[in-house]
């Protein structure tokens, strides 16, 4: 599924999540037994491709949506989900597009989903399923407890992969201190930093499609991923060849986009990285700059620790200042200076 695809069925699941009223108008729908074919916006496309119905007007109520879904034809709601306005309306797509479907309703859900931008949900009588049609691709809702199995399993994944996160980001800051880092220590840290991120958008789409019911999920993926893009970031500008801050979006979208498997090997991380290709790059002694470990010193803008950057050029030369080297640094002072030394030193201590 296209990446913009994927935004617009997250932004479709939040509408039929629990505690929602569409929500609640589905299930009422599914505990009857009775089952719906239920169009949400592009209502100008979708008209077009219906035939018959009424013509309703309404505001939008579960209460409603139940009572219209008894008839046998579909029910046209506007994008805001506020007014219901035809149902019984029996839709007319173009038979030639294809579908996987089988039964008339989820064949015409799909069609429909295909010739215009519409949500399509369509709702089984017979199984007590609920799809998701947009743009041609289909989503089944889980059951709550099944999602809500599946959303633990995915955030305990998630507190391991925390956990092991910041024990390989503490041994990077040890070979930083004693300058012996090489590509594949950072490539290591790298390779964790994605795995986690990509769980973390798998806990989301859980918590979305959970709706009110994800609360306390939502908090615990909050605390866990807690500074997590902004040190992923600093590593970035720590270590890739060009550490031009415009460069750094393109760089976390390569690195976004290797597969799982490519993501595995070090070679390709330090490929996408931008360091030359060759068998022995990971081995490679390479020089942070500094960015991640200024960026844990309490009160020290960005704008300053670019400065300290280019000044000391590297970690090694911020950690072997004196506070009056730094003191030097426009924008720095006494005061920071000092927190800077104390704060080396506190870090040195923590991962020695």
């Amino acid at each position: 599924m296209e990446r913009e695809t994927q935004d617009l069925m997250r932004s479709a699941m939040a509408r039929v999540s629990p505690g929602t009223p569409l929500r609640e108008g589905i299930d009422h729908i599914l505990s009857s037994g009775t089952g719906a074919l239920l169009v949400i916006g592009d209502v100008q496309h979708v008209l077009v491709l219906s035939n018959g119905g009424f013509r309703i007007e309404s505001p939008f109520t579960p209460e409603r949506l139940f009572e219209l879904a008894k008839m046998d034809g579909a029910i046209v709601i506007d994008a805001a989900v506020e007014r219901i306005l035809f149902a019984n309306v029996f839709l007319v797509p173009d038979p030639e597009l294809p579908t996987s479907e089988t039964g008339m309703r989820h064949q015409a859900a799909e069609r429909v989903s295909r010739q215009t931008d519409a949500l399509v949900i369509s709702i089984s009588q017979r199984r007590d399923v609920v799809s998701l049609y947009l743009g041609g691709e289909k989503l089944i809702l889980d059951d709550l407890e099944v999602l809500l199995a599946k959303a633990n399993q995915a955030l305990q994944t998630l507190q391991r992969f925390r956990a092991r996160l910041d024990e390989v980001s503490g041994r990077l800051m040890a070979l930083e201190f004693e300058d012996l880092v090489t590509i594949n220590d950072v490539a290591g840290v790298i390779r964790r930093f994605e795995m986690l991120q990509r769980v973390a958008r798998e806990v989301g789409r859980y918590i979305l499609e959970l709706g009110s019911e994800g609360r306390l999920l939502r908090m615990q993926a909050e605390e866990l991923t807690l500074g997590v893009e902004e040190d992923y970031l600093m590593l970035l500008r720590d270590y890739a060849p060009d550490d031009n801050p415009r460069r750094l979006s393109t760089l976390r979208s390569r690195l976004a986009h290797l597969p799982a498997e490519r993501l595995l090997e070090s070679e390709a991380i330090a490929g996408a990285l931008g360091y030359s290709a060759g068998s022995r790059v990971t081995e490679e002694h390479v020089h942070p700059r500094g960015y991640r470990l200024l960026r844990r010193i309490p009160m020290l803008p960005a704008t300053v620790i670019g400065r300290l950057v280019d000044r000391f050029g590297s970690l090694s030369g911020i950690v072997h200042a004196t506070e009056t080297q730094l003191d030097d640094v426009d924008g720095v002072g006494a005061r920071r200076a000092k927190a800077i030394v104390d704060g080396v030193r506190r870090m040195r201590r923590e991962v020695s």
